[in-house]
């Protein structure tokens, strides 16, 4: 009950500092204050499921495959993260969060890119479904997508020796700044537009105008899109259509749940 009321908090608290900024620095003014009731009531449901459920297979996910790797019980794995002693780890922790936010923003950008392509798309394109990209859309996020991403991220810093406090803080920041990449916001960040990952950068990763596909997929450094000839961000253009580009997604919660498996079957008795 506690963190249903700590989530329901958060979620008023958020709803007010970004409704101001999406009045005062709307990307697109005509983009609706409310979306319709289906629309909003299943990003409600994400917000609540995520945290609640979600995020504690991803957590347990993570620890299955440290156990794998380092081939020791719970118990064991546990005490030998709490005492040991990497190069990295003996960092200080502002230290460690920099280079996390470089080397898990490079994991991210391929990681994206992947859910683009053809075998996970299907349940990346439960992101891209919102035709009204707002800060609140930013949570609509098939569960095997959010696992898939946390292991891998999660997984990988920790055995290259980063310590699990500092890994455990680095994904908070991630989902706030999720967040705020998704807002209706038109800003570019001037003169930092190509080193931070902006909501305009953002938006034109979520259009489904021709210009913008497989566009932008850093979720933090730009530079990642730059170097591998991604990056797209004109100076006075903003889109205006978002959503899915050929093909339909169903409103409902436990339909997007499902529409990635349903989508496979079809696709594979297409094939036969």
């Amino acid at each position: 009950m506690q963190r249903i009321t700590s989530l329901f908090i958060a979620l008023l608290v958020l709803s007010c500092i970004f409704w101001l900024l999406e009045l005062l620095f709307a990307a697109n003014p005509a983009q609706p204050r409310l979306r319709n009731r289906l629309g909003l009531g299943t990003d409600l449901i994400y917000w609540f499921m995520t945290p609640l459920f979600a995020r504690a297979i991803a957590r347990f996910g993570v620890g299955v495959i440290l156990v794998l790797v380092y081939r020791q019980t719970p118990t064991e794995l546990q005490a030998m993260l709490a005492s040991r002693d990497t190069l990295l780890a003996r960092q200080g922790l502002p230290l460690q969060a920099l280079e996390m936010v470089v080397l898990g923003d490079f994991i991210g950008y391929w990681l994206h890119r992947s859910f683009h392509g053809r075998g996970l798309w299907p349940f990346h394109a439960v992101h891209h479904s919102s035709v009204h990209l707002d800060w609140l859309s930013s949570v609509r996020l098939h569960p095997v997508n959010d696992w898939l991403t946390r292991w891998v991220q999660a997984s990988v810093l920790v055995v290259l020796g980063f310590s699990p406090l500092a890994v455990a803080a680095y994904v908070p920041f991630l989902s706030f700044y999720a967040l705020l990449l998704h807002a209706n916001v038109s800003w570019d960040f001037g003169p930092l537009r190509t080193v931070l990952a902006s909501p305009r950068f953002h938006r034109w990763h979520h259009t489904s105008e021709a210009e913008g596909l497989n566009r932008n997929f850093a979720g933090f450094l730009p530079v990642f899109d730059i170097l591998f000839g991604t990056w797209y961000l004109p100076r006075d253009v903003l889109p205006q259509h978002f959503g899915l580009d050929n093909e339909t997604m169903p409103e409902g919660f436990f339909a997007q749940m499902l529409y990635p498996f349903r989508r496979v079957s079809a696709s594979s008795q297409h094939k036969v």
